[in-house]
């Protein structure tokens, strides 16, 4: 067997207790990535990816922020450049990356499912490379089933729109030869873009088709919101999740709301203050909805999107341009959650952080909602994002352990469009016990291997199997 040059048996694991810890209690265990963008039609159908532009740089904005970055034009990332010629400028450009995750990330999904290990990607070795991978994506393990399959998923939620049909979550929890479970999300964005009237109207129209009924009123617009909840649960959703700049914490009264319902549908535009308002009332609906049904909520909150007009008119969202908000978080978000927990009202809830320096404000929070009814109750969420590289996911880590229960954690989760991006489990996996043992070698930590890999166990898997409801017990 050819030596393998970076992405070793031992990669991330500087010490013996490390290494024991990730190869006895974390390397083989299942994947349940509980958020994720990838595309269900794709899982359905089955797809095939005839390279590997189509499945692993098409859509994938990290690394499109990097080619940039590196002097390389928009058409070898997003434009009309044909698929070598993208897959070549990406192997141009991974060697100026040292020192960025994508760099481990980029050699970690090379070795798996691909098996290259040698050899580092750059311009050398590009065709090489490429020829090797579009050989196995042309084979039957490498269809979008067979690579989930490949690495142990066990269950997948991707991120969807209330007005969705479901159809393919449908079909596919009524095929029996695909044993993956694929369950939805509910993501009503759009239901709080009153400061956007063209988003906000088109949609409300969607939910009136997808709910079959007229809305005239806010409390119609409530109706038919509990009715895509409803189907939602029918149909296997037991998460919700919300992107937001901040959470919304302001007063607010059924008349002010209803209000300001009537005004963006046919009013004057709304303002910032009456936008807020309304946001806080439909996030209170919502959290009332999820503790109803025994789901979780997931708050994403911290995102500056789309900061590039330029760009966002010639490219649209989602296309690398976003970026680390410095918004107020902890009063609005403190209001926010109150509000539930005073009526008994407050789900099982995430929250990821993208700003830093707010690590420890959300650590602190959840400790302030937590209610003994369920272990961890109260979820900081995975490191996000910008955050989602070694050090980030230490202090992700860290922050969790200082102010509360690292034992109770939920774990990693992809954040992603694409099926080879599975790994970033075993990278989280790897921090996770090189953190661990080197606590173990330095004396902060017990020299139990049976506890502390426990501990390991419940991180990676157990703890979100039985946090979520799955019934993966």
């Amino acid at each position: 067997m050819a030596r393998e040059i970076l992405i070793t048996d031992e990669f991330l694991l500087q010490s013996k207790t490390a290494s024991r810890l990730y190869h006895e209690h974390a390397e083989n265990l299942p994947i349940i990535d509980y958020h994720c963008h990838l595309p269900t039609a794709q899982i359905a159908h089955d797809d095939r990816f005839e390279n590997m532009t189509r499945i692993w740089l098409n859509g994938d904005h990290y690394k499109w922020r990097l080619m940039r970055a590196n002097g390389i034009e928009e058409r070898f990332c997003t434009g009309s450049a044909d698929d070598w010629d993208k897959f070549d400028a990406w192997a141009r450009t991974v060697p100026a990356i040292i020192g960025n995750p994508l760099y481990h990330w980029t050699h970690m999904e090379l070795k798996r499912p691909f098996g290259i290990a040698d050899r580092l990607l750059g311009p050398d070795t590009a065709r090489s490379i490429w020829e090797a991978c579009n050989a196995k994506l042309a084979g039957p393990r490498f269809s979008a089933r067979g690579i989930m399959r490949q690495f142990n998923v066990r269950l997948v939620c991707t991120t969807d729109d209330p007005v969705d049909s479901l159809e393919h979550h449908k079909a596919l929890a009524q095929d029996a030869s695909f044993p993956i479970r694929v369950l939805p999300t509910f993501r009503p964005d759009k239901a709080l873009a009153v400061d956007s009237p063209d988003v906000f109207n088109a949609w409300v129209a969607s939910l009136a088709n997808a709910a079959d009924m007229e809305i005239g009123s806010f409390r119609d617009f409530l109706t038919a919101i509990r009715k895509r909840h409803d189907y939602f649960h029918a149909n296997g959703c037991r998460l919700s999740d919300h992107g937001l700049e901040t959470a919304h914490g302001a007063e607010f009264s059924e008349r002010e709301v209803a209000a300001i319902f009537d005004q963006a549908r046919s009013g004057p535009r709304v303002g910032p203050r009456e936008a807020e308002v309304f946001k806080s009332a439909m996030m209170y609906e919502f959290g009332v909805m999820n503790h109803e049904k025994g789901w979780v909520q997931q708050l994403h909150l911290g995102a500056l999107r789309n900061n590039n007009a330029r760009q966002y008119r010639e490219l649209g969202p989602d296309t690398g341009f976003d970026s680390i908000g410095d918004f107020e978080i902890a009063r609005p978000l403190a209001h926010m959650l109150d509000r539930l927990d005073k009526e008994n009202r407050l789900a099982k809830t995430i929250i990821y952080n993208l700003n830093p320096r707010d690590n420890a404000l959300i650590a602190s929070m959840i400790g302030n909602f937590q209610d003994g009814s369920v272990a961890g109750k109260m979820q900081f969420g995975s490191a996000w994002w910008f955050l989602d590289h070694q050090s980030g996911i230490e202090d992700q880590l860290r922050t969790i352990s200082n102010f509360g229960l690292v034992s109770r954690f939920v774990g990693m989760l992809t954040d992603s469009r694409s099926f080879l991006s599975y790994p970033r489990h075993d990278y989280f996996r790897r921090i996770l016990c090189n953190m661990l043992g080197g606590d173990v070698e330095r004396g902060l930590a017990p020299n139990d291997l049976h506890l502390v890999g426990g501990i390991v166990k419940d991180i990676c898997y157990a703890n979100a199997a039985r946090y979520f409801g799955f019934g993966l017990e």
